[in-house]
């Protein structure tokens, strides 16, 4: 006798790849019985406003010591935002879109991630405006052999709706209902302090460190590093653009390499200052190029800062 099928209360979560040629990385939902019925009526009814990436950390996404790359868990969480944004600004009947990242705030590394950890991602929309979404990613890691869970990372990321005709041309977003009429006011408040905030930093894009030949040492010359990427169709959206959190992956990869032959040890990442994506970049070769900005010493039990920078250069104002 065959078994019974199962019935609808029982059917498991539905499981959505995040990203092409990534089986072990997939975006789950949490919808509610009415969001369900939403996935089956068409896109004009309210879809779910979180969902979370859920991913085994592997030895190719940490460093010697073992420490998973903070590029890598910055891809992450560009990921989980483009998700829920994308499929936000396209939760009504129109032109559809793609969103593309226009801005991460501040990131904080609050404790390392491990191999063999399970990285939870999870992204929530907190508010929206006439052309830009705002996601804040929470993201824990999971030590699956005692059941462990931390908090590692908090970010807040801003998307722009792409139309797919047209790439230049930015769509409109669906607005979202706040529990409380302070949310959408507080949410107000930190759109207009990033937007201030990026039109002030456009401007400062072609300011670079140009390489010296024989650096002294312990320069910022003697310690830059300069890395060329071939962008394939895997690391590009619907677009043919590169993905923010590609573009974020290496530059930590190569701001690691500037701080690790600095400091002559082993680096973890610990904090990304706001990023601000200014144009799109296009499929072939990139190059990425950091320099040492600042170090600070701990001696004496009192923090040292000291600022370095080459005799016949002025200091700059950081990159990111």
């Amino acid at each position: 006798m065959a078994p019974p099928l199962p019935s609808p209360s029982m059917a498991p979560p539905r499981l959505i790849h995040s990203a092409p040629g990534l089986p072990d990385t997939c975006a789950l939902l949490q919808p509610s019985a009415a969001a369900a019925a939403a996935s089956m009526s068409g896109p004009d009814v309210e879809t779910p406003s979180a969902i979370q990436i859920c991913r085994i950390m592997r030895p190719d996404d940490a460093n010697v010591a073992g420490n998973v790359h903070g590029g890598t868990i910055l891809k992450m969480i560009e990921e989980a935002g483009a998700i829920i944004s994308t499929r936000h600004c396209n939760s009504q009947n129109g032109e559809r879109c793609v969103a593309a990242l226009a801005r991460v705030e501040r990131t904080d590394f609050l404790s390392p991630m491990c191999i063999g950890e399970v990285a939870h991602v999870s992204a929530e929309i907190t508010y929206t405006s006439k052309h830009s979404v705002e996601v804040q990613v929470n993201v824990l890691s999971e030590n699956i052999l005692t059941g462990a869970k931390k908090l590692t990372n908090k970010a807040t990321l801003w998307y722009v709706p792409l139309s797919l005709k047209n790439v230049d041309k930015v769509l409109e977003v669906p607005p979202v209902v706040y529990s409380r009429q302070e949310q959408e006011e507080e949410g107000r408040k930190r759109y207009e302090a990033q937007k201030l905030e990026r039109m002030e930093t456009k401007w400062r894009n072609g300011d670079i460190v140009q390489p010296v030949l024989n650096p002294e040492p312990n320069t910022v010359s003697y310690s830059q590093s300069s890395l060329i990427h071939l962008v394939g169709p895997s690391d590009c959206t619907l677009h043919g653009f590169v993905h923010g959190g590609v573009t974020m992956k290496l530059m930590d990869e190569v701001a690691g390499i500037v701080a690790a032959r600095h400091c002559k040890t082993n680096i973890v990442t610990a904090s990304v200052d706001a990023i601000n994506f200014h144009d799109k970049i296009r499929k072939g070769p990139v190059l990425v190029r950091p320099s040492v900005k600042f170090t600070s010493a701990w001696r004496r039990g009192q923090s040292e800062e000291c600022r370095r920078s080459d005799s016949s250069r002025p200091p700059r104002t950081p990159h990111f």
